[in-house]
């Protein structure tokens, strides 16, 4: 998700301009606790005693921020029912945004991970929607938590997967390119400037390593489970880049591949458009997508809950106010399945089994 110095409506792209100093002023509401000396930390983690890294700059949890006693309405989770032969239940993750000790307690939750943070769920299936890194403190860690757990759920007989989403393609972007002027179709931009308007944080930068950037490239942008179209924004702009599930992931590694700065930022760009299955129009455009590439029902994070259900106040709430979240939000006629709880807003990271129902 895109928000600060980079504005859009529904169906459009973010608009960029020169960062300052003053763009990374957070205001008080804003400001993350730092957590109790004695609080422990999680496993493997490389900042001892709850620590925060160096040079983390907490950043405003998604303006606009919910009033204090504002609620926000979800929809109930029922029993998701028996799991079809020869398959493990399948389970989805919104945005973690490198909240890893949220990430951790919410998959201990679900019984997938045990208490030393390691796979538990046999031959469960897991899909993380995207958005690893940025405004939290700890994105590398959450992508080294995704990586080593593939593996271990590979090995148990299930498995850990990822989808790309618009804050990979943004940190892909700054490390690659870091001052080169693109094309943004408001001015000049750089990636530099947008990753860290949009919650870069140095010690995901400092930290960042080959290996993460191979990862990321090669993620695939939609899939299909069991009738569940899984994809990170929910925007029609996928269908700018190929008429089938394979087709659009072709694409988007070829680009990533090709290492043009203004064709990644054009890709970067649509990725960031939100809003599409809201709203009256909310339903067709659901079922374009469904018609194109299959399915029942979509699955999205990027856009938090909160803001499709415009139930937020403005940037001046209360220090510590923020959403209540419990669940995913189905909307769009029942076609649709929103899964980021908010949790740069003080909200829910989700990890929620499918199917739901309406």
């Amino acid at each position: 998700m895109v928000e600060g110095s980079m504005t859009q409506g529904a169906g459009q792209g973010p608009v960029v301009r020169t960062a300052t100093l003053r763009d990374f002023r957070v205001p008080p509401y804003a400001q993350t606790p730092v957590p109790p000396s004695d609080a422990p930390a999680h496993p493997g983690s490389p900042f001892p005693d709850g620590e925060f890294p160096e040079g983390y700059t907490p950043t405003a949890r998604d303006l606009p921020v919910i009033r204090r006693g504002d609620t926000v309405q979800v929809q109930t989770v029922p029993d998701p029912g028996p799991v079809p032969d020869g398959l493990g239940p399948l389970y989805v993750v919104g945005d973690v945004h490198g909240y890893l000790d949220e990430l951790l307690a919410a998959l201990r939750e679900q019984g997938l991970i045990d208490a030393d943070g390691h796979w538990a769920a046999g031959n469960t299936r897991l899909w993380f929607l995207g958005d690893f890194t940025d405004r939290g403190p700890d994105g590398i860690g959450v992508i080294d938590l995704v990586m080593r757990l593939s593996a271990e759920a590979a090995a148990a007989g299930g498995y850990c997967k990822a989808l790309m989403g618009n804050h990979e393609l943004l940190l892909i972007g700054a490390k690659r390119f870091a001052d080169t002027p693109v094309n943004s179709g408001a001015g000049t931009a750089t990636f530099q400037a947008a990753w860290l308007l949009n919650g870069g944080q140095k010690a995901d930068m400092d930290r960042l390593q080959d290996v993460h950037l191979q990862w990321m490239s090669r993620l695939d942008a939609v899939v299909q489970e069991e009738g569940h179209l899984l994809l990170h924004s929910d925007t029609t702009a996928y269908l700018e880049y190929g008429s089938t599930i394979e087709d659009v992931n072709d694409t988007v590694h070829e680009i990533l591949n090709r290492g043009d700065a203004d064709e990644c930022w054009d890709l970067f760009r649509k990725f960031t458009k939100r809003f599409a299955f809201r709203d009256d129009a909310g339903p067709q455009a659901v079922r374009e997508l469904l018609g194109a590439y299959g399915g029942n029902r979509i699955v999205h994070g990027h856009s938090p809950i909160p803001y499709l259900l415009g139930e937020v106040g403005s940037e001046d709430g209360d220090e510590g106010s923020g959403p209540s979240v419990e669940g995913p939000h189905v909307y769009a006629d029942g076609l649709a399945i929103a899964m980021d709880g908010g949790v740069t807003m003080a909200g829910k990271l989700l990890v929620v089994r499918l199917p739901l129902d309406n």
